[in-house]
Protein backbone atom coordinates (compact mmCIF):
# COMPACT_ATOMS: atom_id res chain seq x y z
CA UNK A 1 0.00 0.00 0.00
CA UNK A 2 1.03 3.62 -0.56
CA UNK A 3 2.93 5.44 2.17
CA UNK A 4 0.86 8.42 3.36
CA UNK A 5 2.94 9.47 6.38
CA UNK A 6 6.68 9.63 6.93
CA UNK A 7 7.68 9.99 10.58
CA UNK A 8 11.31 10.88 11.20
CA UNK A 9 13.16 10.46 14.48
CA UNK A 10 15.83 13.15 14.14
CA UNK A 11 19.45 12.70 15.16
CA UNK A 12 22.89 14.05 14.24
CA UNK A 13 24.04 11.62 11.58
CA UNK A 14 21.71 8.57 11.51
CA UNK A 15 17.93 9.12 11.29
CA UNK A 16 15.11 6.65 11.76
CA UNK A 17 12.44 6.92 9.04
CA UNK A 18 9.12 5.15 9.44
CA UNK A 19 6.62 4.91 6.57
CA UNK A 20 2.96 4.40 7.46
CA UNK A 21 0.02 3.80 5.12
CA UNK A 22 -3.48 5.22 5.34
CA UNK A 23 -4.63 2.45 7.68
CA UNK A 24 -1.85 3.28 10.15
CA UNK A 25 0.13 0.12 9.36
CA UNK A 26 3.89 0.30 9.33
CA UNK A 27 5.23 -0.21 5.78
CA UNK A 28 8.90 0.19 6.60
CA UNK A 29 11.02 1.45 9.49
CA UNK A 30 14.71 1.81 8.74
CA UNK A 31 17.79 3.87 9.45
CA UNK A 32 18.90 6.52 6.97
CA UNK A 33 22.15 8.44 7.07
CA UNK A 34 22.07 12.22 7.03
CA UNK A 35 23.32 12.63 3.46
CA UNK A 36 20.64 10.22 2.21
CA UNK A 37 17.64 11.58 4.15
CA UNK A 38 16.36 14.06 1.56
CA UNK A 39 16.91 11.54 -1.22
CA UNK A 40 14.87 8.94 0.72
CA UNK A 41 12.03 11.36 1.46
CA UNK A 42 11.78 12.43 -2.19
CA UNK A 43 10.82 8.84 -3.08
CA UNK A 44 7.42 9.48 -1.44
CA UNK A 45 6.21 12.81 -2.88
CA UNK A 46 2.61 12.33 -1.70
CA UNK A 47 3.51 11.60 1.93
CA UNK A 48 3.04 13.94 4.87
CA UNK A 49 6.13 14.39 7.05
CA UNK A 50 5.90 14.50 10.85
CA UNK A 51 8.75 15.06 13.30
CA UNK A 52 9.26 15.94 16.91
CA UNK A 53 9.81 19.64 17.58
CA UNK A 54 13.45 19.51 18.62
CA UNK A 55 16.90 20.66 17.59
CA UNK A 56 17.22 20.45 13.81
CA UNK A 57 13.48 20.09 13.16
CA UNK A 58 13.13 23.65 11.85
CA UNK A 59 15.99 23.16 9.37
CA UNK A 60 14.67 19.87 8.02
CA UNK A 61 11.12 21.20 8.03
CA UNK A 62 12.11 24.13 5.82
CA UNK A 63 14.07 21.80 3.53
CA UNK A 64 11.09 19.50 3.04
CA UNK A 65 8.66 22.38 2.53
CA UNK A 66 10.87 23.72 -0.25
CA UNK A 67 10.31 20.42 -2.06
CA UNK A 68 6.54 20.67 -1.72
CA UNK A 69 5.95 18.46 1.32
CA UNK A 70 3.49 19.12 4.12
CA UNK A 71 5.39 19.18 7.42
CA UNK A 72 4.07 18.94 10.96
CA UNK A 73 6.07 19.23 14.17
CA UNK A 74 4.80 17.53 17.33
CA UNK A 75 5.78 18.57 20.87
CA UNK A 76 7.82 15.70 22.38
CA UNK A 77 5.53 15.35 25.41
CA UNK A 78 2.69 14.33 23.08
CA UNK A 79 4.78 11.58 21.49
CA UNK A 80 5.98 9.85 24.65
CA UNK A 81 2.62 8.18 25.54
CA UNK A 82 2.66 6.33 22.20
CA UNK A 83 6.06 4.66 22.66
CA UNK A 84 5.39 0.94 23.00
CA UNK A 85 7.83 -1.44 24.62
CA UNK A 86 11.43 -0.40 25.11
CA UNK A 87 12.61 3.01 24.03
CA UNK A 88 14.63 2.82 20.83
CA UNK A 89 14.76 4.64 17.51
CA UNK A 90 12.37 2.24 15.77
CA UNK A 91 9.71 2.57 18.46
CA UNK A 92 10.22 6.32 18.67
CA UNK A 93 9.71 6.78 14.93
CA UNK A 94 6.52 4.71 14.94
CA UNK A 95 5.28 6.59 18.04
CA UNK A 96 5.64 9.87 16.13
CA UNK A 97 3.46 8.45 13.36
CA UNK A 98 0.89 7.21 15.89
CA UNK A 99 0.76 10.59 17.64
CA UNK A 100 0.27 12.41 14.34
CA UNK A 101 -2.98 10.48 13.75
CA UNK A 102 -4.67 11.81 16.90
CA UNK A 103 -7.62 14.02 15.84
CA UNK A 104 -7.22 16.78 18.45
CA UNK A 105 -3.43 17.06 18.47
CA UNK A 106 -2.03 20.57 18.00
CA UNK A 107 0.88 20.75 15.57
CA UNK A 108 3.46 23.48 15.11
CA UNK A 109 5.13 24.67 11.93
CA UNK A 110 8.86 25.04 11.18
CA UNK A 111 10.26 28.48 11.91
CA UNK A 112 11.33 30.72 9.06
CA UNK A 113 14.97 31.81 8.73
CA UNK A 114 14.13 35.27 10.13
CA UNK A 115 12.29 33.79 13.13
CA UNK A 116 15.13 31.34 13.73
CA UNK A 117 17.68 34.16 13.62
CA UNK A 118 15.73 36.12 16.20
CA UNK A 119 15.22 33.06 18.43
CA UNK A 120 18.96 32.32 18.33
CA UNK A 121 19.80 35.94 19.19
CA UNK A 122 17.44 35.85 22.16
CA UNK A 123 18.86 32.55 23.39
CA UNK A 124 22.42 33.85 23.30
CA UNK A 125 21.38 37.09 24.99
CA UNK A 126 19.49 35.24 27.71
CA UNK A 127 22.47 32.98 28.43
CA UNK A 128 24.85 35.93 28.64
CA UNK A 129 22.41 37.88 30.81
CA UNK A 130 22.22 34.93 33.22
CA UNK A 131 26.01 34.67 33.24
CA UNK A 132 26.31 38.40 33.92
CA UNK A 133 23.92 38.10 36.87
CA UNK A 134 25.89 35.17 38.32
CA UNK A 135 29.16 37.05 37.82
CA UNK A 136 27.74 40.15 39.52
CA UNK A 137 26.64 38.10 42.52
CA UNK A 138 30.00 36.35 42.69
CA UNK A 139 31.90 39.64 42.71
CA UNK A 140 29.70 41.04 45.47
CA UNK A 141 30.00 37.82 47.48
CA UNK A 142 33.78 37.65 47.19
CA UNK A 143 34.22 41.29 48.21
CA UNK A 144 32.01 40.67 51.24
CA UNK A 145 34.70 38.23 52.48
CA UNK A 146 37.03 41.25 52.73
CA UNK A 147 34.52 43.49 54.46
CA UNK A 148 33.57 45.40 51.29
CA UNK A 149 29.83 45.63 50.65
CA UNK A 150 28.53 46.91 47.32
CA UNK A 151 24.84 47.79 46.93
CA UNK A 152 22.76 45.61 44.65
CA UNK A 153 22.36 46.55 41.01
CA UNK A 154 24.48 47.04 37.93
CA UNK A 155 25.19 50.76 38.28
CA UNK A 156 26.54 50.57 41.86
CA UNK A 157 28.88 47.77 40.85
CA UNK A 158 30.12 49.70 37.82
CA UNK A 159 30.89 52.74 40.01
CA UNK A 160 32.36 50.99 43.03
CA UNK A 161 34.73 48.39 41.54
CA UNK A 162 37.25 50.96 40.13
CA UNK A 163 37.21 52.74 43.50
CA UNK A 164 37.80 49.48 45.36
CA UNK A 165 40.72 48.60 43.07
CA UNK A 166 42.33 52.02 43.63
CA UNK A 167 41.83 52.03 47.41
CA UNK A 168 45.13 50.95 48.93
CA UNK A 169 43.78 51.00 52.49
CA UNK A 170 41.23 48.20 52.15
CA UNK A 171 42.03 44.60 53.09
CA UNK A 172 42.31 43.28 49.54
CA UNK A 173 45.43 41.18 49.04
CA UNK A 174 47.52 41.36 45.88
CA UNK A 175 46.00 38.09 44.71
CA UNK A 176 42.42 39.24 45.26
CA UNK A 177 43.11 42.61 43.68
CA UNK A 178 44.44 40.92 40.54
CA UNK A 179 41.49 38.50 40.42
CA UNK A 180 39.02 41.34 40.97
CA UNK A 181 40.55 43.24 38.08
CA UNK A 182 40.18 40.14 35.87
CA UNK A 183 36.57 39.61 36.96
CA UNK A 184 35.68 43.24 36.33
CA UNK A 185 37.16 43.11 32.83
CA UNK A 186 35.11 39.97 32.16
CA UNK A 187 32.05 41.72 33.55
CA UNK A 188 32.55 44.76 31.29
CA UNK A 189 33.07 42.56 28.22
CA UNK A 190 29.89 40.58 28.91
CA UNK A 191 27.87 43.74 29.46
CA UNK A 192 29.19 45.11 26.17
CA UNK A 193 28.11 41.94 24.34
CA UNK A 194 24.61 42.16 25.82
CA UNK A 195 24.34 45.78 24.70
CA UNK A 196 25.28 44.68 21.18
CA UNK A 197 22.46 42.12 21.29
CA UNK A 198 20.02 44.77 22.51
CA UNK A 199 21.07 47.12 19.71
CA UNK A 200 20.62 44.41 17.06
CA UNK A 201 17.20 43.47 18.44
CA UNK A 202 16.09 47.10 18.57
CA UNK A 203 17.22 47.72 15.01
CA UNK A 204 15.38 44.63 13.78
CA UNK A 205 12.23 45.68 15.63
CA UNK A 206 12.29 49.17 14.09
CA UNK A 207 12.57 47.72 10.58
CA UNK A 208 9.92 45.02 11.00
CA UNK A 209 6.27 46.00 10.61
CA UNK A 210 4.95 43.19 12.83
CA UNK A 211 7.31 44.02 15.70
CA UNK A 212 6.45 47.71 15.39
CA UNK A 213 2.78 46.79 15.60
CA UNK A 214 3.33 44.77 18.79
CA UNK A 215 5.22 47.64 20.40
CA UNK A 216 2.10 49.80 20.25
CA UNK A 217 0.85 47.81 23.25
CA UNK A 218 1.79 49.43 26.54
CA UNK A 219 4.70 47.69 28.22
CA UNK A 220 5.85 45.67 25.19
CA UNK A 221 9.25 46.81 23.97
CA UNK A 222 11.56 45.63 21.23
CA UNK A 223 12.90 42.63 23.18
CA UNK A 224 9.46 41.28 24.14
CA UNK A 225 7.99 42.00 20.69
CA UNK A 226 10.71 40.14 18.79
CA UNK A 227 10.64 37.26 21.30
CA UNK A 228 6.88 36.92 20.80
CA UNK A 229 7.32 36.88 17.02
CA UNK A 230 10.03 34.23 17.17
CA UNK A 231 7.74 31.94 19.19
CA UNK A 232 4.41 32.68 17.53
CA UNK A 233 5.48 32.71 13.90
CA UNK A 234 2.20 33.23 12.08
CA UNK A 235 -0.94 33.93 14.18
CA UNK A 236 -2.77 31.53 11.85
CA UNK A 237 -1.04 28.68 13.70
CA UNK A 238 -3.29 29.36 16.71
CA UNK A 239 -7.07 29.23 16.96
CA UNK A 240 -7.36 32.34 19.10
CA UNK A 241 -5.55 34.42 21.70
CA UNK A 242 -6.33 32.00 24.49
CA UNK A 243 -4.73 29.19 22.51
CA UNK A 244 -1.54 31.25 22.16
CA UNK A 245 -1.53 32.17 25.87
CA UNK A 246 -2.02 28.49 26.70
CA UNK A 247 0.97 27.55 24.52
CA UNK A 248 3.09 29.86 26.71
CA UNK A 249 1.90 28.20 29.92
CA UNK A 250 -0.06 31.24 31.14
CA UNK A 251 -3.40 29.48 31.68
CA UNK A 252 -4.41 27.67 34.90
CA UNK A 253 -3.78 23.97 35.28
CA UNK A 254 -6.84 21.82 35.86
CA UNK A 255 -7.46 18.76 38.00
CA UNK A 256 -11.20 18.17 37.79
CA UNK A 257 -13.23 15.09 38.57
CA UNK A 258 -16.82 14.13 39.31
CA UNK A 259 -18.18 17.28 37.72
CA UNK A 260 -16.25 19.51 40.11
CA UNK A 261 -13.77 21.87 38.47
CA UNK A 262 -10.48 22.51 40.22
CA UNK A 263 -8.10 25.09 38.76
CA UNK A 264 -4.54 25.44 40.03
CA UNK A 265 -1.44 27.38 39.18
CA UNK A 266 -0.42 28.17 35.62
CA UNK A 267 0.86 25.23 33.61
CA UNK A 268 4.25 26.82 32.77
CA UNK A 269 4.37 25.03 29.42
CA UNK A 270 6.06 26.40 26.35
CA UNK A 271 8.74 29.08 26.29
CA UNK A 272 9.83 30.02 29.79
CA UNK A 273 11.85 32.92 28.37
CA UNK A 274 8.86 34.57 26.65
CA UNK A 275 6.66 33.91 29.67
CA UNK A 276 9.19 35.67 31.89
CA UNK A 277 9.34 38.66 29.56
CA UNK A 278 5.55 39.01 29.59
CA UNK A 279 5.48 38.85 33.38
CA UNK A 280 8.15 41.58 33.50
CA UNK A 281 5.99 43.71 31.19
CA UNK A 282 3.05 43.11 33.52
CA UNK A 283 5.07 44.14 36.58
CA UNK A 284 6.00 47.40 34.84
CA UNK A 285 2.27 48.06 34.41
CA UNK A 286 1.66 47.42 38.10
CA UNK A 287 4.43 49.78 39.21
CA UNK A 288 2.84 52.69 37.31
CA UNK A 289 -0.85 52.15 38.04
CA UNK A 290 -1.56 55.08 40.35
CA UNK A 291 -2.21 57.82 37.79
CA UNK A 292 -3.83 55.72 35.05
CA UNK A 293 -7.57 55.69 34.41
CA UNK A 294 -7.97 53.50 31.30
CA UNK A 295 -10.09 50.34 31.47
CA UNK A 296 -7.09 47.99 31.52
CA UNK A 297 -5.51 49.82 34.46
CA UNK A 298 -8.81 49.96 36.37
CA UNK A 299 -9.26 46.20 35.91
CA UNK A 300 -5.67 45.61 37.02
CA UNK A 301 -6.06 47.81 40.12
CA UNK A 302 -9.13 45.89 41.26
CA UNK A 303 -7.43 42.55 40.64
CA UNK A 304 -4.30 43.65 42.50
CA UNK A 305 -6.34 44.75 45.53
CA UNK A 306 -8.34 41.53 45.52
CA UNK A 307 -5.64 38.92 44.76
CA UNK A 308 -2.27 40.64 45.22
CA UNK A 309 0.39 41.87 42.78
CA UNK A 310 1.75 38.44 41.81
CA UNK A 311 -1.59 37.03 40.67
CA UNK A 312 -2.37 40.33 38.94
CA UNK A 313 0.93 40.19 37.06
CA UNK A 314 0.27 36.65 35.80
CA UNK A 315 -3.28 37.60 34.75
CA UNK A 316 -1.99 40.64 32.86
CA UNK A 317 0.75 38.58 31.22
CA UNK A 318 -1.98 36.23 29.97
CA UNK A 319 -3.95 39.20 28.67
CA UNK A 320 -0.85 40.65 26.95
CA UNK A 321 -0.30 37.34 25.16
CA UNK A 322 -3.91 37.43 23.92
CA UNK A 323 -3.61 41.07 22.91
CA UNK A 324 -0.41 40.31 20.98
CA UNK A 325 -2.10 37.53 19.04
CA UNK A 326 -5.13 39.72 18.30
CA UNK A 327 -2.98 42.61 17.04
CA UNK A 328 -1.08 40.38 14.62
CA UNK A 329 -4.20 38.48 13.57
CA UNK A 330 -6.27 41.62 12.88
CA UNK A 331 -3.31 43.84 11.94
CA UNK A 332 -4.55 46.55 14.27
CA UNK A 333 -2.73 48.72 16.78
CA UNK A 334 -3.50 48.42 20.46
CA UNK A 335 -5.85 51.14 21.70
CA UNK A 336 -6.65 51.88 25.33
CA UNK A 337 -10.25 52.72 26.25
Amino acid sequence: MNVTTLSIDLAKSVFQVCGVNQAGTEVFNRQVRRNKLLETVLLYPEAEIVMEACSGSNYWGRAFIQHGFRVKLIPPQHVKPFVRGNKNDRNDAFAIAEASRRPNLIFSQPRSIAATDMAVLHRIRDRRQSSLTRLTNQIRGLLNEYGIVIPQGVEPLRRHIPLVLEDAENELSHLMRAELQSLFEEWCMMESLIKQHDKAIEQYARNDAQATLLMTARGIGSITATALMSVMGSPAHYKNGRHFASSLGLTPSEHSSGGKQRLGRITKRGSRYVRRLLVQCAMSHIRHLNNRTDNLSIWLKKLKERRGPQVAAIALANKLARISWAMLHKQQEFKLN
